[in-house]
């Protein structure tokens, strides 16, 4: 559309004044195409300060051993299977280990997407499981 309306600014122009009027609006766009790309740049970098991909902790492959598991509240956790937004138990395996790891109830829903009473179930039963 721009294109369009440019050319046609072009065209309507007397022909003495067509390759400045050609040349600022050549200019104006590769500006704004520049701008934009700066400030598209820029909102990424905003992004990734306040939403970092990688939790701040390591993860290494101690955390999934045969055992990663033990003490899985699976019964406390059943009802919430069986309803109609039941989350997958994979995810709820998942949020388990990194609850058992010291991830909060808000780390958990932020991160998996888990109501606020599963999350806060795994993180009480992990604490439980460290307590003892």
């Amino acid at each position: 559309m721009a294109a369009t309306l440019e050319l046609t600014a072009v065209d309507l122009a007397p022909p003495g004044i067509r390759p400045l009027l050609s040349g600022f609006l050549l200019g104006a766009a590769v500006a704004i195409l520049a701008l934009s790309a700066v400030l598209a740049h820029r909102h990424r970098q905003i992004a990734a300060r306040h939403h970092p991909a990688v939790s701040p902790e390591s993860v290494d492959a101690s955390w999934f051993t045969a055992r990663a598991l033990d003490g899985f509240p699976m019964e406390s956790v059943r009802p919430d299977l069986l309803g109609p937004n039941a989350p997958d138990l994979n995810r709820l395996y998942l949020a388990w280990i990194l609850a058992t790891h010291g991830h909060d109830t808000n780390g958990l829903i932020r991160r998996l997407g888990l109501s606020h009473d599963v999350a806060a179930l795994l993180v009480d039963s992990a604490q439980a499981r460290r307590d003892r």
